[in-house]
């Protein structure tokens, strides 16, 4: 994503990319965009009988207003921060379900200041310049540089695709990089034994906001970690 503060023109140092591909937050990051179209294939490609493909479309509906839910949270996010990102949706069409769904869902997008581009991140910005945030990468973000664009994924898929944004970016000769949420955090032990690093993108946005203002990862990684995820900073144990 990329992000403009509403009421201004003027751009934010920093840019961060809403890219097509990446992940939701797990349940339990034709028109579409990759990651719409696979979940597309998954639902009606294992169904075989009516019930089992409507329900499979209501499914896939519901993880359209869940994108949208979350990008509404990421937007009314940078209004308030100090320092906002300038953002852009990429791999938007205004023909597109996911597009109409934010429409539906949030009021006065059509008049968000960002933008919106039908074009990929890849080919809208120097591949120098991004870097692919994704938890399946090698390499922990240890700062975020005015210079470049971070792209955060908003694949809805609930098959088994692994690496999805990893090989994205691979593909395209892309830097990866992962929040660090390993180095400052550790596993808290609960009753359902539940541990995940992937998190809502507007979660990612809350954790990326915070430490461009504090510089300080325990306050940014809990701002945006919840407990839930079954993580905690390691101070909180010593």
């Amino acid at each position: 994503m990329d992000w403009k503060l509403e009421g201004s023109t003027q751009k934010a140092e920093s840019p961060v990319q809403q890219g097509q591909d990446g992940i939701l937050e797990e349940t339990g990051e034709d028109g579409l965009p990759e990651g719409f179209h696979l979940l597309q294939i998954d639902a009606e490609g294992e169904c075989q009988e009516g019930e089992t493909l409507a329900a499979g479309r209501t499914a896939w509906c519901s993880e359209l207003s869940r994108l949208a839910g979350q990008i509404r949270r990421l937007y009314g996010s940078n209004k308030k921060a100090d320092r906002p990102f300038w953002i852009c949706l990429t791999g938007f069409t205004t023909d597109s379900p996911i597009y109409e769904e934010c429409l539906r869902m949030n009021d006065g997008f059509s008049s968000y200041l960002l933008d919106i581009t039908e074009e990929d991140c890849f080919s809208l910005f120097p591949l120098e310049t991004l870097v692919y945030l994704t938890p399946d990468s090698e390499h922990a973000l240890e700062d975020v540089d005015l210079n470049k664009v971070y792209i955060l994924g908003g694949l809805v898929d609930e098959s088994i695709q692994k690496k999805v944004t990893f090989q994205k970016a691979r593909e395209y000769c892309v830097k990866t990089a992962r929040l660090p949420i390993q180095e400052y955090m550790v596993r808290n032990h609960n009753g359902k034994n539940y541990h995940s690093e992937i998190l809502a993108i507007n979660q990612v946005f809350d954790i990326l906001s915070t430490y461009l203002e504090t510089h300080n990862w325990p306050e940014a990684l809990k701002k945006g970690v919840s407990s839930g995820k079954g993580y905690i900073l390691r101070n909180s144990v010593e």
